[in-house]
């Protein structure tokens, strides 16, 4: 018997509510839905979903404030937010607080579909309780998305540990095309907007690198992608 995945949509507008229902519904989710900010956060803390569509603008809390506290529950629930604007401001703030990904209004149906799916299909974590050690001083688990990095604890997203596992797997650069068929899982990146990519690639910086405006681990060369050099002392 196969088990339907679970989408929690928190969306005050009720057309595009019922059109998103209705859209998932026909694609084989069961569907939950809130409209009001704090109702939406206490149904998105009682269970994991599969995924969670995620408006910013919402009655009693926005969409920000509910992510971030989603996240100071769990690091693994995968989350696309939903901004009535396409501004770097809005892009950043969701990425940063730890959405897995974005996308603007109005979009394309088939192309959310597309992304929700890519996400579920992406966001199991490994079984094994392997560590990722980048260099002496930065140590990640990958199971637990905790580590340290120059004597700081560190708590890192599902999307940055997968970024960081694909990278570290590679031995050439890795375009952003190719992020975003691997680790994100859209079949054809035709279209799609690949400033994700470069958000959760500053994020990590942040993150591991002793100085992130002149990366030693993380570095991108010019006209071919990323690249991770670990074990680097």
């Amino acid at each position: 018997m196969n088990i339907k995945p679970t989408l929690l949509i928190i969306e005050d507008e009720p057309s595009i509510l019922r059109g998103l229902t209705d859209l998932f519904v026909f694609h084989g989710f069961d569907v939950e839905s809130e409209m009001d900010g704090k109702k939406g956060l206490i149904r998105a803390l009682e269970k994991q979903y599969s995924c969670i569509l995620l408006d910013v603008m919402l009655p009693s809390m926005n969409g920000f404030e509910i992510c971030n506290a989603i996240r100071q529950q769990s690091q693994v629930q995968p989350i696309l937010m939903l901004t009535a604007k396409n501004t770097e401001e809005d892009i950043i703030n969701g990425l940063t607080l730890g959405a897995d990904d974005y996308l603007a209004k109005p979009f394309s149906t088939s192309e959310l579909v597309l992304r929700v799916t890519a996400l579920i299909r992406r966001s199991g974590l490994s079984s094994t309780n392997n560590t990722l050690n980048i260099s002496k001083h930065v140590s990640i688990c990958l199971q637990k998305l905790t580590g340290t990095s120059h004597q700081q604890a560190m708590r890192y997203t599902r999307r940055e540990v997968n970024i960081l596992t694909y990278l570290n797997q590679q031995k050439a650069p890795v375009s952003r095309d190719e992020l975003l068929r691997e680790v994100w899982g859209y079949k054809s990146t035709d279209c799609l907007d690949t400033r994700t990519v470069d958000i959760h690639i500053a994020k990590i910086r942040k993150k591991i690198e002793r100085d992130p405006k002149t990366p030693e681990h993380l570095v991108t060369l010019r006209g071919e992608g990323y690249q991770l050099f670990s074990g680097q002392l």
